[in-house]
């Protein structure tokens, strides 16, 4: 399992993209979808909402458990992936390309953020 170097991670096993313009780009980790099982429904929080660092935001259901999404950093939604909503598969077969969850504009920047490396040691996973 490859973590993307440039992408920064959390303990609940959520990606981040680097910021552009403020923005920064959500997902689950390859292996948090591993670890979800086959992903059939999606709930995302839709543009407008105000999204909290730690908080929950939303929810993956799987063929094995529903789990909640946690937002990874603070600020408002811009935009959600409505091909992971309509096919929700996406999660797993491409969690850190087509499989992205949801854009935040930025309130402030995230505090518990962990590099590939870091992440890779808390998931003992190979980098």
């Amino acid at each position: 399992m490859s973590n993307p170097q440039q992408l920064r991670y959390t303990k609940e096993h959520e990606w981040l993209s680097a910021v552009e313009d403020g923005v920064a780009t959500v997902g689950i980790t390859e292996f948090a979808a591993n670890a979800l099982g086959d992903v059939v429904y999606a709930q995302l929080p839709e543009v407008g909402d105000t999204v909290t660092e730690g908080e929950t935001c939303g929810e993956l259901e799987s063929t094995k458990s529903v789990s909640d999404l946690y937002s990874p950093v603070s600020g408002e939604i811009t935009e959600f992936n409505q091909d992971v909503v309509d096919d929700p598969s996406l999660v797993n077969s491409a969690p850190f390309e087509g499989g992205w969850l949801f854009k935040v504009r930025l309130s402030e920047e995230p505090k518990h953020a962990l590099t590939a490396d870091e992440y890779a040691a808390l998931t003992h996973s190979d980098n």
